[in-house]
């Protein structure tokens, strides 16, 4: 019914944030005589301000079209590699018509960014993105919005996330050997328990693993996020913020965590601070501050953007990373594709290096929390772990902004560079980096195994 409801207020309000934005541009138009006036310019911003807080805010574009490596510039081509019900596999595949440039950049090692699916879009890893196409090829897991995805595409559970990852890993280790794996945030938990089933296995694990201001212990320094989710039980979750997508969408009917009620989330978490962001920009269009007005603009485009997530991919998650701890319980058992369980055991990882970010004044997961993985990671040795905190970076600043280019990207370049093998490329990996700049039509979805019988987390 709240569904139901917003969406509702969002059309009702759709028309005015229209009409706000035509009204700014009129009063900001210099050729109309109104822009004229004393008031023009409050006016024009007053409007520019409503439209901000009225609009409908969609996905973002990582808008990623070139690079320099090493003071040469390389073109860049987004592309879908794999194609899944609930999220696409994407790479920035990188051009160059300078030999030299050309043989660099396919002899870079490739890393496959796991973004969180907690909220907002991938598109929010885009400046970690943009730095890391300066020595790496890259691949980002786009998670879809739930709203979406049909209801005959079936159920998205967290042992489905790690199948997703595994499946990731596996199609780069057959393109091109073998690759790096970084995790920021969320997707820290889900990553390990992938690596750590397949080495259990006995399948040939990442050369690294880069883990960023993750949950792995968040008994460990607990945050207002951590609190929230232990406060509360999972009835309360499964019966005030799951609800049912409406018949406008393609999910309609799918249980989801609506994007709108965790957006209301995140502003909650630091409501004076928004407010003044939005004075400010007010301020600043007053001023005629263009250039600090687009900071604003591009900011609150991704942050307002958000996603819905399947209701028990969110629960369970709820349940096993915050409530339960399965994970460093050592309690975890997830079902595979087959539908057969297997425990988690991070015991068990040996050949994939470690290392683990956080920033120290991460209020989303606090000190201690990502830096458990070594705990847990026993069999990995001495000399192939690191861990590394980024003293005043917040926790969007371990991955986004200064701290991160200057501070944070060259420890994960030096760590990924020090374990990886030193090899030819293989002829398949060598041939596809030195394909034509022709973007492929989107791989087909692929087959998804029937799950088992429907379970409560």
């Amino acid at each position: 019914m709240l569904y139901n409801l917003y969406e509702t207020q969002r059309s009702l309000m759709e028309p005015f944030a229209e009409m706000a934005q035509t009204a700014a541009k009129f009063y900001s138009n210099p050729l109309s005589p109104f822009s004229q006036t004393v008031y023009a310019q409050r006016l024009s911003a007053g409007y520019d301000l409503l439209y901000r807080l009225g609009k409908d805010y969609e996905k973002p574009e990582f808008n990623i079209r070139s690079v320099d490596v090493d003071g040469k510039s390389v073109a860049i081509d987004e592309r879908v590699a794999l194609d899944k019900p609930f999220c696409e596999l994407r790479r920035f595949k990188r051009f160059s018509d300078d030999v030299d440039t050309l043989a660099k950049i396919k002899a870079q090692p490739v890393v496959l960014v796991v973004a969180p699916l907690s909220g907002h879009y991938a598109t929010l890893l885009r400046d970690t993105v943009r730095t890391l196409l300066q020595g790496h090829k890259v691949y980002v897991t786009d998670w879809k919005n739930a709203r979406l995805v049909p209801l005959a595409d079936g159920s998205f559970h967290l042992d489905d996330y790690i199948n997703y990852v595994q499946d990731f890993i596996r199609h780069l280790q057959e393109l091109h050997g073998n690759c790096h794996v970084m995790s920021v945030c969320q997707p820290t938990v889900p990553v390990l328990a992938a690596v750590s089933l397949m080495a259990s296995r006995g399948e040939t694990t990442p050369l690294s693993m880069v883990m960023m201001g993750g949950p792995i212990d968040a008994r460990k320094s607990p945050t207002a996020v951590n609190n929230l989710a232990t406060q509360r039980s999972f009835e309360w979750f499964e019966n005030n913020v799951i609800y049912r997508v409406p018949d406008n969408f393609p999910g309609a009917g799918r249980r989801v965590y609506p994007g709108f009620l965790q957006h209301t989330g995140f502003v909650a978490m630091n409501p004076d601070r928004h407010a003044k962001s939005h004075w400010d920009y007010f301020k600043d269009l007053l001023k005629g501050d263009d250039a600090s007005a687009e900071v604003h603009r591009k900011f609150y485009d991704e942050y307002n953007a958000v996603l819905d997530m399947d209701a028990d991919y969110y629960l369970e998650t709820i349940k096993t990373v915050f409530q339960d701890y399965s994970l460093v319980q050592g309690t975890w058992d997830v079902h595979a594709p087959d539908g057969t369980l297997e425990r988690v055991q991070p015991q068990d990882i040996t050949s994939t290096a470690l290392l683990t970010i956080e920033g120290e004044l991460d209020d989303i997961s606090g000190s201690g929390q990502t830096r458990a993985a070594h705990d847990l990671c026993t069999g990995i040795g001495d000399d192939d772990r690191q861990h590394y905190e980024v003293k005043g970076a917040g926790h969007y600043g371990i991955f986004s902004g200064r701290r991160w280019r200057e501070l944070v990207y060259p420890q994960v370049r030096s760590f990924i560079l020090a374990h990886e093998p030193a090899h030819v490329p293989a002829p398949e990996a060598a041939d596809e980096d030195a394909a034509p700049a022709i973007k492929p039509a989107a791989a087909a979805p692929a087959k998804r195994a029937r799950r088992p019988a429907p379970r409560k987390a």
